[in-house]
């Protein structure tokens, strides 16, 4: 299809906004990577996302993140523009349990990355497969989706019905929900990479639920299936370690709190 002047492939769809690679008519030209609202009159706060997250541009490294390089308006809608680095959303290759090699392999690259955002002090509070880029065969990573990143090195999450929370629910740690008593840190997007870890392995979300609220309880109050019970074979180590890498990290949040 056509997008502003490219030829465009989705790559993702997620909520109000979606991702698409772009390709020039120039053939010497380099892709590039364009987030826009899914709808020509978006809501005030998803147009918020798009400014929010191009305002990291010059804090953000591209050898481990997805960087905007402009925000722009065509017809009146906004559209974010990225260097494309390749590679496709992790969620794309997530269609089963991954094998071990495979897994360990891209699991310390997507935490290489999450550890050099946290050194800049940023909290990307939206962690999951989707908002991360994958080249399979290099094994490079880069982060991207933080239309509702913080810089705050510490905040509070009010109380809200569940539609009103930023983010995804089905990564979220307990903190992120306002239903707990503890603040929103670097340590939250330990928790929902352990969560993205975990599907990385089995196949699965930790946690299935009904509704939302069910999630919200499910992070608060649940312990997940270990690994290895889900998927045979799986050596009982990295399972014990994906469990207490992810899960530990609410108890430790709710000591220092």
């Amino acid at each position: 299809m056509e997008l502003f002047g490219y030829k465009a492939v989705p790559l993702r769809e997620d909520h109000e906004l979606i991702l698409y690679r772009g390709h020039s008519k120039e053939v010497t030209a380099p892709s590039v990577l364009l987030l826009t609202t899914v709808s020509p009159r978006p809501a005030l706060e998803t147009v918020e996302r798009l400014q929010h997250e191009y305002s990291f541009r010059n804090e953000l490294d591209t050898t481990w993140t997805v960087r905007p390089m402009t925000l722009s308006q065509y017809n009146e809608q906004s559209v974010l523009v990225f260097e494309d680095p390749g590679g496709e959303p992790l969620n794309r290759l997530v269609d089963g349990p991954m094998e071990t090699k495979v897994f360990l392999r891209l699991a310390v690259a997507i935490a290489h990355a999450v550890g050099q955002l946290h050194k800049r002090h940023v909290i990307h509070k939206d962690l999951k497969p989707s908002n991360i880029v994958v080249a399979r065969e290099s094994g490079r990573v880069w982060l991207t989706g933080f239309g509702i990143a913080s810089r705050l090195v510490r905040e509070r999450q009010a109380v809200e019905p569940p539609e009103f929370i930023a983010g995804t629910l089905a990564y979220m740690a307990p903190e992120q929900t306002g239903r707990m008593n503890r603040s929103i840190d670097s340590r939250s997007d330990l928790y929902a990479l352990g969560v993205t870890f975990y599907e990385m392995l089995t196949g699965n979300l930790p946690f299935t639920a009904s509704d939302p609220m069910e999630r919200i309880h499910c992070h608060i109050a649940r312990n997940p299936v270990p690994p290895h019970e889900r998927v045979e074979n799986m050596p009982a180590g990295v399972s014990a370690a994906l469990t207490i890498f992810a899960w530990s990290t609410t108890t430790s949040t709710a000591v220092s709190a």
